[in-house]
């Protein structure tokens, strides 16, 4: 397998921004810090890598500068004249908001009552226009809502161009540089490597680069209880409703492929809220949903984890936008109590 990095699709758009750096040049090369007060290295040592230090807050700017600037590079996209239309939980939609402002590209982003209030601030800051829908009737969920909406607004809006996460090749494409700067900082690849699956951007695209670079790393999935991404929910999940966003879906995503993960670890909610409040007090580091979940995949994997392993948490984002759902005492207790 050959592993082509988008660079070389979107050198076209860089070769457009000559001179000092901007931005978007921030975005990638995040920090890969050791947890040893959480996962004591005694037993198996993890590391996290902080994707709150890209510019938009996320893992999702590389993911959106990849899909977009391609789409620039190949006129899909006209600076000026396009209008992107894309559904979000959240953090994608503030990196594609980043993203259009530079580009002067206007963004109508399609979110639902999970996305807290402060990514619909930060949006909006941006100058994107957000629409919020409802829970589907049929099933109970939002993002069938949201993709609805989001092919309606294709038929009306002039111009308008849909990225489309959920299946765009680049998605994934962004995260083999994500599993390549993982690989070159540390002194050999990690056995595992644990990463929160949605639209599966990063764990395929993880996955490609360790498949081409023969890399012995296991990848563990870590997904919502509830969420359909690896098959039907068991009988017991069917009740559980998915309050935190940024991980599980409830539509498999078409850039999905079998075998991606060699383990698929499900946590809950509440198990999210205990491995944010965990990294909070154990290691100063104040994280968002689905990187809890991803903390909570860890601290239950002490059974099957080899004793002097190296593990790898992909921490997708910070948790600053969640000062009122996950860190507010009166908000779990209220959801999920």
């Amino acid at each position: 397998m050959t592993v082509v990095s988008s660079a070389a699709a979107i050198s076209a758009v860089t070769a457009a921004r000559p001179g000092r750096p901007d931005i978007l040049a921030t975005i990638g090369a995040t920090p890969l810090v050791a947890l040893d007060r959480l996962f004591p290295p005694t037993r198996f040592q993890v590391w996290g890598k902080c994707e709150r230090f890209n510019p938009g807050g996320s893992i999702k700017d590389r993911a959106a500068r990849s899909m977009i600037e391609h789409a620039l590079s190949t006129g899909e996209l006209v600076p000026g004249v396009s209008t992107v239309v894309e559904s979000s939980s959240g953090n994608l939609g503030i990196a594609l908001a980043q993203l259009c402002n530079f580009y002067r590209l206007e963004l109508i982003c399609v979110v639902d009552p999970r996305t807290t209030t402060q990514n619909v601030a930060i949006m909006r800051a941006y100058g994107a226009t957000v629409e919020v829908v409802d829970r589907d009737p049929e099933t109970g969920e939002y993002l069938p809502s949201r993709l609805r909406r989001v092919r309606e607004l294709l038929r009306t809006v002039p111009d308008a161009y849909w990225p489309d996460q959920y299946g765009n090749e680049y998605n994934a494409r962004a995260h083999h540089h994500t599993m390549r700067e993982i690989h070159q900082a540390l002194p050999q690849a990690p056995d595992y490597l644990f990463v929160a699956a949605g639209t599966t951007g990063t764990l395929r695209g993880c996955a490609e680069y360790i498949a081409a670079e023969g890399l012995p790393t296991r990848l563990v999935a870590v997904d919502a209880v509830g969420s359909v991404i690896f098959g039907p929910p068991e009988p017991w999940e069917r009740a559980h409703r998915r309050t935190i966003p940024g991980h599980g879906a409830a539509v498999v995503p078409p850039l999905l492929r079998p075998g991606l993960a060699d383990r698929v670890v499900k946590v809950t909610d509440l198990d999210c809220v205990r491995g944010c409040r965990s990294l909070l007090a154990k290691e100063s580091i104040l994280a968002g949903g689905s990187s809890g979940a991803v903390t909570a995949a860890l601290l239950d994997a002490e059974s099957w984890i080899e004793p002097g392993a190296t593990c790898v948490a992909i921490l997708p984002d910070g948790g600053d936008r969640y000062l009122d759902t996950i860190y507010s005492d009166a908000w779990v207790e209220s959801r999920l109590g």
